[in-house]
């Protein structure tokens, strides 16, 4: 089923329970713009509550992932040249919050897709999935620097979080182009493919996720978002009081039953 998301220059489909969002700006590298970006935090919301939704998958068109804000465009922003200093922090802080962390706090499986460049702004939305495959021919740059700028969309929490401090120090201080054999290595990218299989692979695994057990995934992720922040005792306290719960859900009894004959489970998500 395609989705109308109000522009070209985002598409969206939802096809076997997966929510396949492509950002369509090939001819930019599909670099953020006043339609593109809105209409993406549009669908991160809605097919994060959409339950025909079991996963998102975030790609994009042609020869890059996103190449993040438009350079070109920076030194005018003639729309906010009139916003004080307040107003432009306070408005930041609204499109980041409803952009990766929406996206951060989707609570089904995200998938980031990079057939090419991740850069600033694009790659924090990368780092914002749970999970990131990249063609081998894909890269990325945390880029900020180059412009002089310090970051934003939570690239450099994302970042650390991801390849930890030492790695995030350096890939945000030197704004180096990385290539994906690399990427994988540091443990920014989970797996390389083929460009040519890039989409299929990708597709294939978020499906997977999707036929999953939802209420269970959606817990485990609730107890891995926990894992950096809280101390042992509360992450136990805590993982017990979900595993509890999930016990009690009719994907749990379908999936011992399921153990028990031998078969795939066939989840319903309650």
């Amino acid at each position: 089923m395609d989705i109308d998301t109000g522009t070209t220059e985002l598409l969206c489909t939802v096809r076997d329970g997966v929510a396949l969002i492509t950002l369509n700006r090939p001819e930019a590298r599909n670099a953020m713009s006043d339609r593109l970006t809105p209409a993406l935090r549009t669908q991160i919301k809605e097919r994060g509550a959409d339950p025909a939704v079991g996963a998102l998958l975030i790609t994009g068109a042609g020869t890059a992932f996103c190449s993040g804000g438009d350079v070109k465009g920076m030194g005018d922003r003639s729309s906010k040249k009139d916003m004080s200093v307040e107003e432009r922090v306070a408005d930041l802080k609204w499109r980041q919050a409803n952009l990766t962390g929406a996206l951060v706090g989707v609570r089904k499986p995200t998938i980031a897709a990079l057939p090419g460049a991740a850069a600033g702004a694009g790659l924090a939305i990368a780092l914002a999935c749970d999970i990131r495959i990249a063609a081998q021919s894909a890269f990325i740059s945390t880029g900020y620097a180059r412009v002089g700028l310090s970051g934003d969309y939570g690239i450099a929490w994302l970042m650390t979080r991801t390849v930890g401090s030492a790695r995030a120090r350096e890939l945000m201080f030197t704004a180096e182009r990385v290539d994906a054999a690399r990427c994988e290595r540091i443990g920014l990218v989970n797996r390389v493919v083929p460009d040519e299989r890039l989409q299929d692979e990708a597709f294939a695994l978020a499906k997977s996720l999707a036929e999953g057990p939802r209420l269970a995934l959606s817990s485990i992720k609730d107890n891995l978002d926990d894992a950096p922040h809280v101390d042992y005792a509360t992450a136990l306290d805590r993982e017990a009081e979900r595993l509890v719960r999930c016990q009690r859900t009719e994907d749990h009894r379908e999936a011992v039953r399921a153990f028990v004959e031998k078969r795939k489970p066939a989840f319903v998500g309650r």
